[in-house]
């Protein structure tokens, strides 16, 4: 079909006009006024129809591409794709980990603990369990039957500054990527709110944000972190309700948020009334700086897990909650899922009683440690972004490298490793980096050929940077 001349009304739709352009775009796919392949007008175009600005219209048609709505090709326009929106995440389903064996490939691009004794601590345990079986595990699981684990979760936080804490603040969840939903369901109000993220993110938070059919909106990052103005910025343009960050170990850059800078976040969060998600799911070995938590406990929702401490496989995170919002975090938890498997409690339980998951901890860090710094040893003439206790490393690309050509050429010679795309908005900027994470799944031997084979691969640069 032939370039439309679509230009609605934007009166009827009250509140910013990219969102009300948004709005008109959807009632219009729905009711059939722009049917299925109808090209719409260029940007500049209907710009000018509506007296908006240009970028206006394209942050309107950038909200229907997510939602399936519309179809942008380059060279030929955006186009109606549907009409309804298309439900559900759209990123690839995520089937099996690579961990060489048959395929070949060494996976470095999410870090796996190492095994360091988990296996016989979960037999034992799991033992012990099946002793003590009774008709509790017949009936639904609630949040009364979790009091006693989330009062170890605040022994296990205790080497940080988080502020006053006790079991009424924590919320327990199905992993860190759950812990996130969770937050939003707590926070997030109105038909299409705004979730500030660092421009370069932890892909989880948006995915989340989107499934919650929130805008997501970049907030730039500087070497140390969430730069105030921008956040300033962006709060009062777009009236955000959650901010989400790492503020010790940011992931991708590995960078740590001082004190003054966590200050000043916190001092922008109360004025625009925001509500703040700390990550820290990722965390340096040892910390002596107070975490947002402490210093703005009223509106710091913290996340954790021990995905990256003792197993992924157990889907156990925790949400420390704002001062006096524990018991809504635990009603939201109630509604989506009761509580925690009975299993998976009661294996938690027992491994923080025993001191087990200490030890695991300590053996996993450890363990960490070791091929950390032989990664930096082989790879640290190059400029490398690194942190003690942070599992993974972020690498700069030198002279004669691109990252996007440095990924597949990596990936030729067996090893994966992350672009820096994969962490910044479909239409946000991405420097020239790749981030590598520590295989705790790989023998220290086949860790360190890894790095042998990147760290040949980059002392030969490609002539031809469209390889």
């Amino acid at each position: 079909m032939t370039d439309t001349n679509w230009a609605p009304d934007l009166t009827q739709f009250p509140g910013p006009k990219y969102l009300g352009l948004s709005r008109a775009l959807r009632d219009a796919i729905r009711n059939g006024d722009l049917p299925p392949n109808s090209q719409l007008p260029t940007v500049r175009d209907l710009a000018w129809r509506l007296h908006l600005t240009p970028g206006t219209v394209a942050r309107a048609y950038q909200l229907a591409t997510q939602e399936g709505l519309l179809a942008a090709t380059v060279g030929r326009g955006t186009f109606v794709a549907a009409q309804s929106p298309r439900l559900g995440p759209t990123q690839p389903l995520y089937t099996e980990r690579i961990t060489g064996g048959t395929t070949g490939l060494v996976d470095l691009r999410p870090p796996q603990v190492p095994e360091v004794g988990q296996a016989g601590a979960f037999r034992a345990a799991l033992l012990d369990m099946a002793a003590q079986t009774d008709t509790g595990w017949l009936d639904y699981t609630s949040q009364l039957g979790e009091a006693a684990l989330r009062a170890e979760i605040v022994g296990w936080m205790g080497d940080r500054i988080l502020g006053p804490i006790g079991p009424e603040d924590v919320a327990l969840t199905h992993g860190g990527q759950n812990a996130i939903s969770l937050i939003f369901d707590c926070c997030l109000r109105g038909e299409r709110p705004a979730v500030l993220i660092e421009e370069l993110a932890y892909p989880g938070f948006r995915y989340a944000a989107r499934a919650a059919r929130a805008e997501v909106v970049p907030v730039e990052i500087d070497d140390q972190g969430v730069v105030p103005a921008a956040l300033e910025a962006a709060c009062r343009r777009h009236g955000a309700q959650v901010l989400c960050l790492t503020t010790e170990a940011q992931n991708p850059t590995t960078g740590r948020m001082p004190v003054r800078r966590r200050q000043e976040i916190a001092e922008i969060a109360r004025a625009y009334d925001l509500q703040v998600l700390e990550d820290d799911c990722y965390s340096v070995a040892e910390t002596d700086i107070p975490s947002l938590r402490a210093l703005a406990p009223e509106r710091v929702w913290l996340v954790g897990s021990v995905s990256k401490t003792i197993s992924a496989a157990l889907r156990f995170g925790y949400v420390i909650c704002p001062a006096g919002m524990g018991e809504a975090g635990r009603l939201t938890a109630q509604h989506g899922f009761f509580a925690l498997s009975r299993p998976v409690s009661d294996l938690m339980l027992h491994l923080f009683r025993s001191g087990a998951a200490a030890e695991i901890k300590a053996r996993v860090q450890a363990e960490f440690a070791e091929r950390l710094q032989l990664l930096v040893n082989l790879l640290g003439a190059y400029d490398l972004g690194w942190q003690p206790g942070v599992p993974f490393v972020w690498l700069r690309m030198p002279l004669g490298w691109r990252a996007s050509t440095f990924v597949r050429m990596a990936e030729a010679r067996g090893v994966l490793v992350r672009s820096a795309d994969e962490y910044a908005l479909v239409h946000g900027r991405a420097p020239n980096a790749v981030r590598i994470a520590i295989a705790g799944n790989l023998s220290r031997e086949g860790f360190e050929a890894a790095m042998r084979t990147l760290a040949d691969l980059l002392a030969r640069p490609p002539s031809d940077l469209s390889v």
